[in-house]
Parts: structure tokens; C-alpha cells; sequence
């Protein structure tokens, strides 16, 4: 269940406040503003509730100037200081003590001119595109929204950044399409303040005495979505970039969570991208949702509940923190015993741009040195067309050719006799087929007197039996059956139905561990107002005990699957779970909208494999099985692992 927070009521107290100098009147927000003299007091006291540690950073750098956020206050971006930086160039600005973050609207081809930078800059590229000076030499960088996938399309999203020390020559020329961008400035840059009206400026600031080593090298640009994301706190998980001397952590919290009250010595400001939460600052709760901005000077107690919506959100931190560092190198350790540091997704073929031409692969699976595939034709609206697919034998290059033309086919897997178990999703049947098209026997068509409906993935156990998911994803409007199903064919040839009719909205990718005694059964969609079909398996891979008989039981949530911020938004349980491999470790590869999508054998999240577009299905191959490969739209990828694939062969 959500926790649905009800909005504080805010109420306006007079106070008379006496100093030995001067008496003034003052409006203070009570109950709901921590800002002001008395926070620190306050601090102390839930301190000591709560039972936090203090610690304290030493040597940090001391200026006068003042933030232009109160400490523990909540605001929108929109009220803070805005002002004309160049000709066709406007900032939003905000900073705390060592940290400054500018919002730039950039207008077509509008410039910031050559310079010296006075602070350490991180910029990103939110929207649009810049030409970027780097060493002299003008880069691009690039912005690309996460699109929708259709029958023909999809796209992942980008956001290129650059980490650019202090020193460095640097310029912006925005794009054909102007761009947004957001800066990060460590220590706060002065000719900006000085811009912005701020007066009585020292002539420096200094920087840490003591810096951390960054993350990421200076002067090279980096995708934001191919970091890894790292667990901070349950239902938190964040991308993190960090400079030698500050932090950015581009946190995603799940829908429901929970973070009790705490402190740590960085101060930090935090600025929401998606979604809503009430932040606790001190003793009160205050909405934030996208735009909204709060400062929380170092050791201020704070927490968060978050909406149903979950929260998407830029955390700043000044100095870095090292616990954060700390988490991050385990993460990534624990990533990289899968895939080897430096291994990248490698194109090795582009339908697009070949004959015969790709359109929607599916179902890879590795045989006798090559890769078996389906080629189904969709339009834009799904519309499938059979006279247009073919099944596809690749090489482990990327060359292929077509085996078989004028079917649909849809998952694949090695069956006896070097042949193949094909899935004629839209033939409704299962098919032995030999690798070179002829299909040899119809295996599968029906179920308790009726045509299955839309076969759809497919696996063997070791006793030759197969186990088939059926998601109704036909032409028909009339469906044959009472629902989307998972089925489970003997070796003698009887067929069960394992999964009740719409237990599962959408049953897709199935898998059995390398023992054979756990069945992993994923669900596509769910929860969606366009779907006819509702579940209670939502963003989950479930697990289920196999039976001697091959039936199933004791299903179990086994991992939960990340949304994509645009199916939280409108409420939704859809990851476009699809395609699945495992390796003999029993670690789990899933194509999901969101990424490769990487649980270990106890179902926790290990890392993500970023592609251009939305991944749809993959399999291990080559001579040792280490190599990944990919298949997403007329694509098909490779990477390598440090794991060797599981393939149950006959």
C-alpha cells in the first residue's frame, strides 16, 4: 500500500523578537519552516530523539555569502533568481555553501563565450544539443527523450554530460534547436553571483583542502544512463557522479518507500526531476514535486516519504560523501564479476540497412555456431504481418539470410535432432522446424478442444518436455482460450495448463534455472487503463517449484523488475519484461523497456546493460557462451561476460 500524505496546514504567527541593539517585528512560519535562528535548537532536540550521530567535516572552506535557499525550507525553482547570463541565454540559479546549480535556456545557436573556467563544472545536456569546447576542439553533446515503443520505433533515453576541472578552456554553442542544460559549480562562481545582484563579494573562494577522487575522468563525455545505478536505502537507488570535490546523485525512489529521519555532515540540496514526496525537515513534512528545490545544511535532520508516484530527483552534495563512494564500488564490483570492466554493447547488425531487411527481432537463441532469430513484421500499431517475417539464421558476425519466409514466429529454442521448437505466434502453434527452414512437425495447437492462441516463448526441460507462455498477443479481436496462459507440453505429448487464465496480465519471458527445479515466469504488462487485463504479479519475475510431473508450485515474487518513469506517472505496473537468459551461476538477464535488466540467483538487482533502444529479447552464444547477445527492434547487440549461459539441449 501507498502512504498518501496529507498537506500541513501552514499558519502565520507574530512574533516580537528583542535584541540588545534593536526590537523588530517579524512573521515567521510556525510549526511548518525550520528556517531561522531557532532550527539549530530544534535540530539538537530531534537529534537526541532519534538517537543520530553527529559527525562534523573539518577544514571546510568559509565564506560570507549567503545561500539563496533557507536552510530546510521548500521552493520552486521558478521563484529564485533568474537573470539574462548572455544574449539568448537565461539561468535559474541556486547555491548553498560550496555548491552552485544554474538552469540555462538556451536559445538556438546562442553562445557562452570562450573561457577560463573559474570553478570545477559539471554540465548536462536535459534538453536539446550544445557543441561543448573540449581541449580545444568543439564536441557534441546530446539530449534524447525516452519514446514510447510502437510496432516500427522506440528509443531509450540520453543525457550526455562532461566534468570540466577548474581552468579548463571552455565555451557552448547551442544547438539548431536550442538546448537546456544543467550546470553544477564547485565552489560558487562569483562572476555569476555578481550577475545575479549579490553584493559585497570577496575576490575568492577557496576550494576543499581535502578532495576525493572523482568518478569520472575530466574532459570525456559520458551518457548519464550508462552509469550503474547503486542501492543507497531500500527502495533507493541512484546514479552517482562525483568530482573531487562534490557529489551528484540522480536518485530514483520507488512508490511507497520510506526514509526515517537522518543526518550526515555534507550539506545538500535537493532538486526534484519526477514524481512528489514529502520531505521531513526537522520536524515537519513539505511537497516537493518537479521544480521544487530545498537546502539542508549539513547535520539538519530530514527524511522522506514518498508518493505514489515514486521520486525522481538531483541530490547535491558538498563535500562528497564517502559512504556514498563506498556503496558505489561494491555495486559496481559486484557488476563487473558479470560483465567485465570496459565491455560495451557491440552493434553487430542493422536490419535497417541490410537485405533481407529486420524488423522486430525476437527469440535469439544459440545452435551449432550460430544464431537462430525471428523476424516479425509489425506496424506502428502492432499490426502483425506474416508475408512480410521470416526466421533468420545469423552469424556470430552479424551476416544472416532467411531460413524460412511468410511465417511470424516469435520464440525459439534447440530441440532434438539439431532442429528447433518455433512458436507461430500468429499461426497459433508450435513448430519442430530444422535450421533450414523445413518445418518437420506441428507439436502443440490446441488445448482442451480449442486453437491455442499466440504461443509466445519457449523452453525445454531435461526430459524433453516444453513449457510455452501464451499472452494472447494475436490479430483476432475473439480470442480462442479463456485467457493468457503458460502451458506445459510432456514428453509424451499431453498438454497442461500450468498458469490459470489471466493469473498473469501478460505471462512473456520464461527460463528454467540450470537444475531444473525453479520455472521464472515474468509479466510484461500490467495495470495499464489501454490493456484489457489486470494482475496481482505487477513488476515482478515470479519463481515456482517444478514438479516431477513438470506442473508448478509454490510461486513466489522473485525479483522486482524497475519502472520507467513514464509508466509511474501514470500509474502503471509495465516494464515490457520480455525475453530471458539465465547463466549457470543462475545470475538472470532480463530485456525490459527500461535496460538488460541483471539479478543474481537471490533475485537482487545487480546492474543494467543501456542500448539505444529497448532491448526485446537475448541469449547467451559463442564457443565458451559468454557472449551476450541482444536483439531490439531491427538491431542486434553483443557483449561480453565473465559468465557462462545455460541452454538446456536435447
Amino acid at each position: 500500500m501507498y502512504k498518501n500524505q496529507a498537506p500541513m496546514n501552514w499558519k502565520l504567527t507574530k512574533h516580537f523578537i528583542y535584541s540588545s541593539c534593536i526590537a523588530a517585528l517579524t512573521i515567521v512560519l510556525v510549526g511548518c519552516s525550520p528556517s531561522g535562528p531557532k532550527w539549530k535548537e530544534k535540530n539538537d532536540a530531534l537529534i537526541a530523539e532519534h538517537d543520530l550521530t553527529v559527525r562534523e567535516l573539518s577544514d571546510l572552506p568559509e565564506h560570507k555569502i549567503e545561500s539563496n535557499l533557507e536552510a530546510g525550507e521548500v521552493t520552486d525553482l521558478e521563484t529564485l533568481t533568474t537573470l539574462e547570463l548572455y544574449p539568448g541565454i537565461t539561468a535559474s540559479m541556486f547555491w548553498g555553501t560550496g555548491n552552485m546549480v544554474s538552469v540555462l535556456e538556451l536559445s538556438p545557436n546562442a553562445e557562452i563565450p570562450a573561457e577560463e573556467l573559474p570553478a570545477d563544472r559539471f554540465v548536462f545536456v536535459m534538453e536539446g544539443s550544445i557543441e561543448q569546447m573540449i581541449d580545444g576542439n568543439p564536441v557534441t553533446l546530446i539530449s534524447r527523450e525516452r519514446e514510447a515503443p510502437d510496432g516500427v520505433h522506440s528509443a531509450t533515453p540520453r543525457i550526455d554530460f562532461v566534468y570540466l576541472e577548474k581552468g579548463t578552456e571552455s565555451g557552448v554553442t547551442a544547438g539548431e534547436s536550442g538546448a537546456q542544460l544543467l550546470e553544477v559549480y564547485s565552489p560558487l562562481r562569483l562572476d555569476y553571483l555578481e550577475k545575479a545582484g549579490i553584493s559585497n563579494l570577496p575576490e575568492t573562494i577557496s576550494d576543499v583542502a581535502t578532495t576525493m577522487p572523482p568518478n569520472v575522468e575530466p574532459n570525456t563525455v559520458y551518457d548519464l544512463y550508462d552509469f550503474q545505478l547503486t542501492q543507497l536505502a531500500d527502495g533507493a537507488y541512484s546514479r552517482l557522479v562525483s568530482g573531487r570535490n562534490t557529489q551528484l546523485s540522480f536518485i530514483s525512489m520507488g512508490p511507497g518507500s520510506a526514509f526515517p529521519h537522518h543526518i550526515h555532515p555534507q550539506e545538500q540540496m535537493m532538486f526534484a526531476l519526477r514524481g512528489e514526496c514529502e520531505e521531513i525537515l526537522l520536524d515537519t513534512k513539505q511537497k516537493m514535486t518537479p521544480n521544487s528545490v530545498v537546502r539542508i545544511p549539513g547535520n539538519m535532520v530530514h527524511g522522506a516519504e514518498i508518493g505514489e508516484l515514486g521520486t525522481d530527483a538531483l541530490d547535491i552534495f558538498w563535500p562528497a560523501r564517502q559512504d556514498y563512494l563506498d556503496k558505489e564500488k561494491a555495486a559496481l564490483e559486484a557488476y563487473r564479476e558479470i560483465i567485465p570492466e570496459g565491455a560495451e554493447p557491440e552493434l553487430i547488425a542493422d536490419g535497417s540497412e541490410t537485405e533481407p531487411p529486420l524488423y522486430f527481432t525476437e527469440g535469439p537463441k544459440w545452435m551449432d555456431g550460430k544464431i537462430y532469430l525471428s523476424n516479425m513484421f509489425f506496424d506502428a500499431a502492432w499490426n502483425a504481418d506474416p508475408s512480410k517475417s521470416s526466421t533468420v539464421e545469423m552469424d556470430p558476425d552479424g551476416t544472416y539470410r532467411n531460413i524460412k519466409e511468410g511465417i511470424q514466429t516469435n520464440g525459439l529454442y534447440p530441440y532434438k535432432n539439431g532442429n528447433l521448437l518455433v512458436c507461430d505466434m500468429i499461426g497459433h502453434r508450435v513448430l519442430e522446424m530444422t535450421t533450414d527452414g523445413r518445418i518437420v512437425r506441428t507439436v502443440v495447437d490446441s488445448y482442451d478442444g480449442k486453437p491455442i492462441d499466440g504461443p509466445n516463448d519457449i523452453i525445454t526441460d531435461a526430459k524433453g518436455g516444453i513449457y510455452f507462455t501464451d499472452p494472447q498477443f494475436t490479430m483476432e479481436a475473439e480470442k480462442f482460450q479463456p485467457g493468457r496462459a503458460v502451458y506445459y507440453v510432456s514428453p509424451e505429448g499431453e498438454i497442461t495448463r500450468i498458469v490459470e487464465p489471466n493469473e498473469f496480465a501478460m505471462p512473456n519471458g520464461i527460463v528454467l534455472s540450470p537444475d531444473g527445479k525453479t520455472l521464472y515466469i515474468n509479466n510484461c504488462y500490467d495495470n495499464e487503463s489501454w490493456y484489457p487485463v489486470d494482475s496481482e504479479k505487477d513488476n515482478f519475475i515470479w519463481a515456482y517449484d517444478v514438479n516431477d510431473d513438470g506442473t508448478i508450485s509454490n510461486g513466489r515474487q522473485f525479483a522486482e523488475v524497475f519502472l520507467t518513469g513514464n509508466v509511474l506517472d501514470r500509474k502503471g505496473k509495465s516494464t515490457s519484461a520480455d525475453g530471458m537468459a539465465i547463466d549457470t551461476d543462475g545470475n538472470l538477464y532480463v530485456a525490459t523497456y527500461y535496460g538488460v535488466q541483471i539479478f543474481n540467483s537471490e533475485g537482487t538487482f545487480v546492474g543494467m546493460i543501456n542500448l539505444p533502444s529497448f532491448p526485446v529479447s537475448l541469449c547467451f552464444g559463442g564457443e565458451d557462451m559468454k557472449t551476450l547477445y541482444m536483439v531490439s527492434y531491427s538491431q542486434v547487440y553483443k557483449i561480453e561476460t565473465n559468465k557462462t549461459g545455460y541452454i538446456n539441449y536435447l
